[in-house]
């Protein structure tokens, strides 16, 4: 049977908010193998039903099932349309139609009616407290409400309320952006919400990243000194009108119970101070005042379509006990990003203070230090009428453990609920192995994206920083995109990127930037050195390339363009002899090959300059093609050709070695492919030497690590580089794991053998830069990996290498095409082990089938191998399979 089992709309199952059409996708279930498409129809509609659709495509003869574009078609404003699809295939079998996905189209900047409004003046800069906004309205009495659509951003943090209740489940709205360039609108159907007769919609707002206290120089207002907020409500009827209601100067404004609230300090919060049915229609706002109407600047609204931030899913603490300084603590098990909801009781005006932290120190007290200046507390004061129920508003904590300093009464483990928040993405990988060690690092890779992926990805979220670095996030891409489905949000961080790219191209260390014209006192990035390090710039073109190849995403691609192309150009400005040099060069960050008290590698910056100018020529050149600039496709292949030559004459001497003598130097010229081939064996033993001399330990910091096992398995040392992930004594991913670890530590020894701490300045313990080892996990443990030529896993190359003393493997991961799994298990056999691979090839894809180190073939399958240089390999269709051979 043939069906059609999902819709996407640019890779999401659902949009709200959509200015122009997406991107189309569809999943293909067969109980057959060899699946391909023959054609496709698709319809576009208002109506579930379907009974009058808008546009249908007719039939399609081609083998497309995502990265579909339509011709333009013109979507009405804030209307839900519906899709559906259908498809032959190759075996003469047709589908019925799918099941509906559907889109709310958004509202163009030139469309709002709505005004940027605050409770707020001027003289509330320095405040970060919360306030109130509402306004009632009227419909028809008897009137027949077809649909209505709100669409609301702010000037800060903000939700939304309608009639008595929150309206969606969005926390920290509208996120985190380049505000003066690119404010993003969320949008909502509301339809059940409303009522006949007198309606109300309200807003909390906050401070949150637009004018709170931001980055280790802790600096306020960065984007702006008053808090706003913005909404557009179109309510359709039956008899075709409309009916707008936008926020203007008309609506009414108060204080809130929020007296405090900031990203890095917590909240503080009064609920005597609540003001009940605020947001209902029979309240009676004495003492409220007038808003003030902002001049903010409509043009840079833009929808965000999906990806919010939300609450996740929650966690019950696993203990409550006391340190041996008497503290009380609640464990809760995981180190997370999010809040702590609570239940209490006790007299007005008793208090609740909770302090949240991520580690126990050597005694098992709690250890606050490596929080630097940020409190994240919160104090809560009761009304004390009853049971009372809080969690934060526009605030989140980065934590494992919650220090109680003050209770009503005895606090039990009943009484918290740890809420997991971080943008709502689709999990798309999971690994599980023999090894339980190797399955809690999948375990700790994965909440370290979760912990990090709050709007934007943050370095780490606890301390007072929690900033976008660009290097963190240009390194974590790929895992990040086999662990869930980013594209929505790296797609829209990226956009970031390019706005707050310098004139001359150079790309900021943080983004949004916030660190530019800040920085005057700081050692490192005083003085103009706010931008442009390599391997951190590089994800300018490192990532919209990334998104390419994990979805096929030519979109980001092409409107990155400029962006990367500037960039490359920027080093190019920069460089003599192809050797460019800027103000501030982070190098191998944290490297332990780093002169004592040092941040910084032994890696020469040069090296890591070169090399990196390398890659993104390389992948911008790629990109040109792509894309179609031919002229750029070829002059950006010359200038990469250039670099490396000037790359060999400048660390390679003539006898082959390689003049920097250090582990990341090796990895970066073997995975680069900076090496000339005649010295590429000699490298590759001395990158192996320079492993034994640590006694088979790394000692790579942010640009050498992830590279790591890449450049031994791809140059014929599989053994080696899993020998190298599962070391776990001191410096090792699974001495981590053995450590306690649930997240990834910044540094090796966060923490270490002897139980001291790593120097508090800056040691976060959930810092997901080093948990790029997981792209290592399923391109080469589990080995599923894309071609280029067809990316987005049309055309995948399943290539897994067993070894590391496990008996066996499994591995899933959800394309846009369908799921990918593989398993590999391992028995002993008289020459050698004997390896059984079960692989499942979604419908309407092929795949290269690697057998590494095969020797002998015992079960094919039906499926005809040929020998190769890695072993066995054929071309397979679609379908599960099942091979046994010997290695």
């Amino acid at each position: 049977m043939l069906a059609v089992e999902n819709v996407t709309l640019n890779y999401e199952r659902s949009l709200a908010g959509c200015e122009t059409l997406p991107v189309f996708g569809w999943t293909i279930s067969s109980s057959l193998r060899n699946v391909v498409q023959r054609s496709w129809r698709l319809q576009l509609a208002t109506s579930a039903s379907f009974d009058d659709p808008c546009y249908d495509s007719g039939d399609i003869h081609d083998d497309r099932s995502n990265n579909v574009e339509l011709p333009a078609f013109s979507c009405a404003h804030s209307t839900r349309y519906y899709v559906r699809v259908r498809i032959t295939d190759n075996h003469g079998q047709s589908s019925d139609w799918s099941p509906a996905s559907s889109f709310i189209t958004g509202l163009p900047a030139r469309a709002w009616q709505g005004e940027f409004i605050s409770a707020e003046t001027l003289q509330d800069k320095a405040e970060s407290k919360g306030t109130l906004l509402r306004q009632t309205f009227t419909l028809p009495q008897g009137a027949d409400i077809v649909s209505a659509v709100v669409h609301a951003s702010a000037l800060g943090l903000y939700q939304l309320w309608l009639n008595g209740e929150k309206v969606g489940c969005d926390e920290l709205a509208p996120g985190w952006t380049s505000y003066h360039h690119h404010l993003l609108y969320q949008t909502w159907d509301v339809t059940e919400r409303l009522r006949e007769g007198t309606n109300a919609i309200g807003a909390m707002v906050g401070a949150g990243w637009y004018k709170g206290d931001m980055s280790f120089n802790r600096y306020r207002n960065y984007y702006g000194e008053q808090t706003g907020f913005i909404c557009h409500l179109v309510v359709t009827l039956r008899d075709g009108s409309q009916q707008v209601i936008a926020s203007d100067g008309r609506w009414q404004g108060s204080n809130s119970a929020i007296l405090f609230s900031e990203i890095y300090d917590g909240e503080i919060y009064d609920a005597r101070l609540e003001q009940r049915g605020w947001c209902e229609p029979g309240f009676a706002a004495q003492g409220w005042r007038a808003v003030n109407v902002l001049t903010a600047d409509r043009a840079v609204l833009q929808p965000q379509t999906a990806c919010p931030v939300q609450e996740i899913e929650r966690l019950t603490p696993r203990a409550l006990f006391t340190t041996p300084k008497g503290e009380t603590v609640l464990d809760f098990g995981q180190n997370l990003s999010g809040w702590v909801e609570f239940c209490v009781r006790g007299e007005a005006g008793d208090n609740v203070s909770l302090r949240h932290f991520e580690v126990l120190d050597a005694e098992g007290n709690v250890y606050l230090d490596n929080l630097r200046t940020a409190k994240q507390r919160i104090d809560y004061t009761l009304r004390g009428d009853g049971e009372e129920r809080y969690h934060p508003h526009f605030t989140f904590q980065g934590f494992r453990y919650v220090m109680i300093e003050r209770w009503p009464g005895t606090p039990t483990l009943d009484d918290f609920t740890a809420v997991v928040l971080h943008s709502a993405m689709t999990p798309t990988g999971h690994i599980e192995t023999s090894n339980a060690e190797l399955n809690q690092l999948h375990h700790n890779i994965l909440w370290g994206l979760k912990g990090n992926f709050v709007d934007i990805p943050t370095d780490c979220p606890q301390r007072d920083e929690r900033l976008g670095w660009t290097g963190d996030a240009q390194i974590f891409c790929r895992t990040a995109s086999y662990l869930m489905q980013t594209h929505t949000f790296f797609a829209k961080w990226l956009e970031d990127l390019a706005h707050d790219q310098t004139p001359e191209g150079g790309v900021p260390h943080v983004i949004p930037d916030i660190l530019t014209g800040k920085c005057d006192n700081d050692r490192f990035l005083s003085h103009g050195r706010t931008h442009s390090s390599a391997a951190w710039a590089d994800a300018a073109v490192i990532n919209p390339w990334t998104l390419y190849l994990m979805y096929g995403d030519t979109q980001t691609l092409a409107r990155q363009y400029q962006s990367m192309k500037a960039w490359v150009e920027f080093m190019r400005a920069n460089a003599v002899d192809n050797m460019w040099s800027w103000k501030l060069q982070f190098g191998d960050w944290v490297a332990l090959d780093a002169r004592e008290g040092s941040y910084f590698g032994a890696t020469p910056n040069e090296l890591t300059c070169m090399a990196y100018y390398a890659l993104s020529t390389q992948l911008l050149a790629k990109s040109a093609k792509v894309l179609g600039h031919l002229e750029d496709a070829e002059r950006y292949t010359a200038l990469h050709a250039s670099i490396v030559d000037s790359f060999h004459r400048e660390f390679f001497t003539p006898n082959g070695r390689l003049a920097a003598r250090t582990q990341t130097a090796h990895i970066l010229a073997l995975y680069f492919q900076l090496v000339p081939e005649a010295y590429r064996e000699r490298t590759v033993q001395t990158l192996l030497t320079l492993l034994e001399e640590q006694d088979g330990h790394l000692v790579t910091g942010f640009v050498g690590t992830p590279y790591f096992c890449h450049a031994l398995s791809e140059n014929g040392q599989a053994d080696a580089a899993w020998q190298l992930l599962m070391k776990d004594d001191f410096p090792s991913w699974l001495y981590q794991v053995k450590a306690g670890a649930t997240t990834i530590w910044e540094h090796w020894d966060g923490v270490k053998p002897d139980g001291t701490m790593w120097s508090p300045d800056m040691n976060s313990f959930n810092h997901y830069a080093y948990g790029a080892i997981g792209e290592w996990l399923y391109r080469a443990a589990a080995g599923i990996n894309t071609e280029e030529e067809a990316p987005g896993f049309k055309r995948s190359v399943i290539h897994p290498i067993p070894g590391g003393n496990l008996q066996w493997l499994k591995a899933h991961y959800a394309s846009v095409y369908g799921d990918i799994g593989v398993s590999w298990a391992l028995a002993s056999a008289q020459e050698g082990q004997m390896v059984t691979l079960e692989v499942e090839i979604p419908a309407n894809t092929r795949s290269t089938l690697v057998l590494d180190g095969a020797h002998t073939l015992l079960e094919t399958d039906g499926i005809d191998f040929a020998p190769s240089s890695a072993g066995y390999c054929a071309e397979v269709g679609s379908g599960r399979y099942r091979v046994i051979f010997q290695r």
